[in-house]
C-alpha cells in the first residue's frame, strides 16, 4: 500500500535535494521555540500560566503579550506537523527502497524510541520543558496511523483534540494552585535542578506535552499524503485557506489569555483556566496556519537557503538552545535568570536562534548533516 502518492523511489535524501519548505519551516520554527522557552529559565518572580513575570515592566509585558498571543502554544504544533509530516515520508522511502511496512514500521518505531532517548538526555542533562520526549513518545504509539485511512486519522485528531482541552482544563487548575518557587531555573544546586527537572519531565511528557502534539502529528501525516508542502504550488487554495483561517481562529483564541497574562484583565480562576486551555487548542490552528504561510513563501533566496539549512540541523540546532540558555541563565553558570526581564530573555533567544542559523548556513551546504541528526539516524539505520 502506498502511503502517500508519487513517492519518490529513493532512500535517504541528499541535503540538496530535500523539499524546500519543510526545511524552512523547521528554521522558522526554531525561532518561534527559542523565544517561547527562553523565559523559562528565568526566575525570582511570579508567573502567569505561560510563565511571564506578572511585575515585568511595559517592555516586558509588551514582548510577552505578543508571544502570547503569536508565539506560545504555536511552535509545538507545527513542529508536530512537521514530525508526522517527515515521518510520511521517512515510511514512503522505506517502502520504495523495496521493504515490507513490518520492515518500515520498525525503523519508524526505532527513530522514535531513540528521539525519546534524545528527550531523556536532554531534559537530564539542559531543560525540563523538553519536546523530543513527547514526538517520541507519540510516534511509538501512533505510527499505526501512518497507514491508516484519511477518516480514521482524521477521526483519531478529533478524539484527540477533546482529550487536549480535558488535560488543558486539569492542568491550568494545577497551574493556579501550583508554588512558583523552587523550580529548576532557581536552583543553585546543578544536581537537584536535575533531579526537579526529570520529576517534571517525566511527569508532564506523557500527560500534557504528548497528548498536546497527537493532534497536530495527525494532521501532518494527513497534509504529507498530499505532498501539501512538497509540491506547494499545487497546493495553494488549500494552503491559502488554512493559513488564513487559522491564523484567525489562533489570534482570536489567544487574545484572552494574553490580556489575562499581561494583567489587562483579571477574571475569575474559571474563566481564566478557561483562556488558557482555548489559548493552547486553538494554538494548534496557528502552528498549521504557519506552517502553510511557509508553504506559500518558500522562494530560494540566499536567506531562505541559510533558513532551510537550519531545518536541516533543527534537532541539533534545538539542543544548541538549550545549551546556550542553561551557559547564560542558570544559576551555576552565567546567573542571568534573576538579572533579566522577559523582554531580553527573548533578545538573547533571538541572537542564539540567529547564530545556529549562520552555523548551519556554513557547514549544511557542504552536504554535512547536524550531528545529533547524523547520530540519530545512524542509531536508527543501525542492522
Amino acid at each position: 500500500m502506498s502511503i502517500a502518492p508519487s513517492a519518490p523511489p529513493r532512500g535517504a535524501v541528499p541535503l540538496d535535494q530535500r523539499s524546500l519548505a519543510p526545511d524552512l519551516a523547521r528554521g522558522l520554527m526554531l525561532l518561534l521555540i527559542a523565544v517561547a522557552h527562553a523565559h523559562m529559565y528565568l526566575s525570582g518572580h511570579q508567573t502567569g500560566f505561560r510563565g511571564y513575570a506578572l511585575d515585568g515592566g511595559p517592555v516586558d509585558r509588551l514582548v510577552a503579550g505578543v508571544q502570547i498571543l503569536l508565539v506560545d502554544g504555536r511552535a509545538l504544533p507545527m513542529f508536530a506537523a512537521l514530525f508526522g509530516y517527515g515521518l510520511v515520508h521517512l515510511a514512503n522511502r522505506q517502502l520504495a527502497a523495496g521493504r515490507s511496512w513490518a520492515q518500515a514500521r520498525r525503523v519508524l518505531r526505532r527513530r522514535s524510541l531513540w528521539l525519546l532517548a534524545f528527550g531523556f538526555c536532554h531534559a537530564l542533562l539542559l531543560f525540563f520543558g523538553d519536546i523530543l520526549g513527547a514526538y517520541g513518545l507519540v510516534g511509538l504509539l501512533l505510527i499505526g496511523f501512518v497507514r491508516r485511512s484519511d477518516r480514521a486519522v482524521l477521526r483519531a485528531a478529533g478524539v484527540g483534540l477533546v482529550l487536549h482541552v480535558v488535560v488543558l482544563v486539569g492542568f491550568g487548575f494545577l497551574t493556579v494552585s501550583a508554588p512558583k518557587e523552587d523550580t529548576p531555573a532557581a536552583m543553585a544546586d546543578p544536581v537537584a535542578a536535575m533531579v526537579m527537572r526529570m520529576i517534571g519531565w517525566a511527569g508532564m511528557t506523557p500527560t500534557y506535552f504528548a497528548v498536546s502534539v497527537v493532534p497536530a502529528f495527525l494532521f501532518g501525516i494527513w497534509a504529507a499524503r498530499r505532498r501539501l508542502l512538497d509540491e506547494p504550488d499545487m497546493h495553494r487554495a488549500l494552503l491559502s485557506r488554512i493559513a488564513v483561517i487559522g491564523v484567525g481562529v489562533s489570534v482570536a483564541g489567544g487574545a484572552p489569555l494574553m490580556l489575562v497574562d499581561t494583567q489587562v484583565w483579571a477574571p475569575s480562576t474559571a474563566i481564566s483556566v478557561a483562556a488558557y486551555a482555548l489559548h493552547s487548542v486553538t494554538g494548534i490552528a496557528g502552528g498549521l496556519a504557519y506552517a502553510a504561510i511557509v508553504g506559500l513563501a518558500a522562494r530560494r533566496s540566499p536567506v531562505v537557503t541559510a533558513l532551510a539549512a537550519c531545518g536541516q540541523w533543527s534537532l541539533t540546532c534545538y539542543l544548541l538552545q538549550s545549551v546556550v540558555f542553561v551557559a547564560v541563565f542558570a544559576p551555576y553558570a552565567g546567573g542571568l535568570s534573576t538579572r533579566v526581564g522577559d523582554a531580553a530573555a527573548s533578545g538573547i533567544a533571538v541572537l542564539t536562534w540567529l547564530a545556529t542559523v549562520v552555523l548551519a548556513a556554513l557547514l549544511a551546504p557542504g552536504g554535512r548533516r547536524g550531528p545529533a541528526e547524523a547520530l540519530l539516524r545512524r542509531l536508527t539505520h543501525v542492522k
